[in-house]
């Protein structure tokens, strides 16, 4: 049986059509955020917490299926929702009403703006899937993980990354156990967003990610592994 395929979903880049930035409106609230059981450390950002009131701030032409807020809350439409709840895709938490309270344009269109609903969702805290330290191509700052159970370390670049075989739990969307950051999607997931025609979704293959903010390059073989 062949290795099943994962994804990292990331919004379109800066200057696309659906190019938006979000501000949260006061009263901003902030709840715990999850910390590794074992180690202790910080393994993602503070829970946002209602009430949920945000500008938007469109650079682009329209507003997306998808937006990504500060921190690990996302903003995702209506029917995106709804689809996902209907079809039962799985890791996504939340699913509260967001309040718009206004639309800022950045560039100026005679086109009438459509704002959809949207709701705040969070990923399941509960994944087990882990990041494949072995055959990963992460650069990491220093030393590497120490703490087998969150696996995290500084990063200076990654260069495509996999999943430990046997980790992951089937969830459609999760944050993996040393890369906490890479919002990562199933093949299930990839072809639910293909077949809706989600917008401001990007998806890649994650052997085929690149992050090197300081253009260090791979990490180097191994001796005796080249």
């Amino acid at each position: 049986m062949a290795s099943p395929r994962f994804f990292v979903l990331e919004k379109d880049k800066l200057r696309s059509r659906y190019d938006v930035e979000v501000d949260e409106l006061e009263p901003i609230n902030r709840g715990e955020g999850p910390d590794c059981p074992r180690c202790g450390g910080a393994i993602g950002m503070l829970e946002w917490l209602p009430p949920y009131r945000v500008e938007l701030v469109l650079h682009g032409e329209e507003l997306g299926d998808f937006i990504e807020p500060t921190g690990d809350d996302l903003l995702v439409s209506e029917r995106f929702a709804r689809a996902f709840q209907e079809e039962g895709l799985t890791g996504l938490v939340g699913f509260h009403p967001v309040e718009v309270v206004r639309v800022r344009r950045k560039r100026r269109s005679p086109k009438a703006l459509h704002v959809p609903a949207y709701l705040v969702v969070r990923t399941s805290p509960i994944s087990r899937a882990a990041v494949d330290m072995a055959r990963s191509r992460i650069v990491y700052a220093g030393n590497p993980p120490t703490c087998e159970e969150c696996r995290e370390a500084t990063k200076n670049a990654i260069h495509g990354y996999t999943l430990e075989p046997g980790t992951w739990g089937g969830e459609d969307i999760f944050r993996p156990r040393g890369l906490s950051g890479c919002l990562t999607v199933s093949e299930r997931f990839a072809r639910f967003v293909e077949h809706h025609g989600f917008t401001n979704m990007k998806l890649i293959p994650t052997e085929q990610l690149v992050w090197d903010p300081l253009r260090r390059g791979p990490p180097r073989a191994k001796p005796g592994t080249a």
